[in-house]
């Protein structure tokens, strides 16, 4: 297997599907790259290679898939696992893209036992075992602006989230990673967040990560990678467990 695996990843590589010049200038779009060094976009560029041989991409509601489009979502979804695997990425093949915001319907059981129904606009969805759903209009956004903004992170987190079952804030830590300190430190944080935002405060992370510790994690994904400093100023017990989940400091790169 680990025969097979190496084979094709050096086949991938021989043959990317995008020339240098196509993808120098999909980096100059994606603002959050703009100081990376040139060893750090190698491995970057490796990671898309096999991100794009590995997964299919769709349109839907009329949009169109480019060769720019596919790189962008790429390149994007490949900054959590720089230090990673696309072996992160396993268990789903699709991405479907909507042109724009797209409508989802979702379905709730109360405690009553009735089940409610509601339509909902969004901008991107990972489904567990499932594809991974975007709004093109919102990837490009988040690539041309590094404000904690970023749906193609976003979803790309609950992915990693999903790994060890359903999305819930603990994803599958490294064997070096204490699970005490990583309880610890999310739950303090998660803890001051939302009663920063029950209370109305202003926060430096979007609100909508107090819905449920799975959107804190992947909110505050997207914020890791796009303001670390910011994160890193006022989650400062949080900061290096992500740290060494994602096995690299965004604030000094590599």
């Amino acid at each position: 297997m680990l025969l097979v695996k190496a084979w094709w990843r050096r086949r991938a590589l021989r043959d990317p599907g995008f020339t240098s010049e196509q993808w120098a200038a999909a980096v100059r779009v994606v603002s959050l790259l703009e100081d990376w060094p040139a060893d750090a976009l190698a491995r970057l560029r490796e990671h898309v290679v096999f991100f794009l041989r590995a997964k299919r991409f769709t349109a839907a509601g009329g949009g169109e898939i480019t060769g720019e489009l596919r790189l962008l979502v790429a390149i994007q979804a490949c900054v959590p696992i720089l230090h990673l695997d696309i072996d992160y990425y396993t268990g789903w093949r699709e991405v479907i893209m909507y042109p724009d915001t797209f409508v989802t319907r979702h379905q709730e059981m109360d405690e009553a036992g009735v089940l409610h129904s509601w339509r909902q606009p969004s901008a991107g969805e990972a489904w567990s075992h499932g594809p991974l759903v975007l709004s093109q209009a919102d990837v490009e956004e988040s690539a041309r602006y590094r404000d904690g903004y970023n749906v193609v992170i976003h979803e790309a987190a609950h992915k990693l989230d999903m790994l060890n079952g359903d999305a819930n804030g603990f994803p599958p830590l490294h064997r070096e990673m204490r699970i005490a300190d990583w309880v610890r430190a999310w739950s303090e944080a998660y803890e001051i967040f939302c009663e920063q935002v029950d209370h109305d405060e202003a926060t430096v992370l979007d609100p909508y990560g107090a819905e449920n510790p799975a959107e804190f994690f992947a909110v505050i994904s997207e914020a890791f990678f796009e303001t670390p400093a910011v994160v890193y100023e006022h989650f400062p017990s949080l900061y290096p467990q992500l740290m060494n989940f994602y096995r690299y400091d965004p604030r000094r790169l590599v």
